[in-house]
């Protein structure tokens, strides 16, 4: 019989806590299990094993950083809308460090809700985008180049690979600034074909 209490969000919860503390590659069936107080098999009753812990933590994550993004981006536009999203990408990496390794979890197979959370975080770059009219394919281009720069830069600094002397919260201002140089720069402007 399940514990009383207990159940799929308490056990996503407890598996997440323990991927910011100490790593995505921490968590297990037995050691959520251990920190619930219960033993593994009973934990069966609410994920679908390890793989259904790192699913969990990755819609959890994505939920809560598609969330702060658009919170961060609302009633700013342009360049202030892609800094605002920017830095609470970079504070949610760095304050929750394997919850956010979980949004590179990709599943193997359909999964519907998975698929939900992902398009949702990627939905609010998109409409960050729009200030700049890019077209569909040159959207999705520019949302990879975003996502490749923040990801690229918050895992070198989680791993400690910015040892130079120079301001590291400057350097990351100096990278947005470049982006919405870059897409400014990319973006249609008038037809200059007459």
């Amino acid at each position: 019989m399940p514990r009383r209490g207990l159940d799929g969000p308490a056990v996503i919860e407890a598996a997440a806590r323990i991927a910011d503390i100490e790593g995505l590659e921490a968590v297990s069936v037995a050691h959520v299990a251990g920190d619930l107080g219960i033993r593994a098999p009973s934990l069966y009753n609410h994920v679908a094993g390890l793989d259904g812990l790192r699913r969990g933590i990755a819609v959890r994550a994505l939920g809560e950083l598609a969330d702060a993004m658009r919170t961060a981006a609302v009633g700013r536009a342009g360049t202030d809308a892609l800094a605002a999203l920017a830095r609470t990408y970079r504070a949610y990496a760095l304050a929750h460090p394997g919850c956010y390794t979980a949004t590179q979890w990709v599943a193997a197979g359909a999964d519907e809700e998975h698929a939900r959370a992902a398009e949702a975080a990627v939905g609010v770059v998109l409409s960050v985008l729009r200030a700049w009219r890019f077209e569909e394919d040159e959207a999705i281009h520019a949302t990879r180049a975003i996502r490749s720069a923040l990801h690229g830069f918050v895992t070198i600094e989680q791993g400690g690979g910015f040892a130079l002397a120079v301001d590291l919260d400057q350097s990351f201002e100096w990278l947005v600034a470049r982006l919405g140089d870059g897409l400014t720069a990319s973006a249609p402007g008038p037809d200059r074909s007459t």
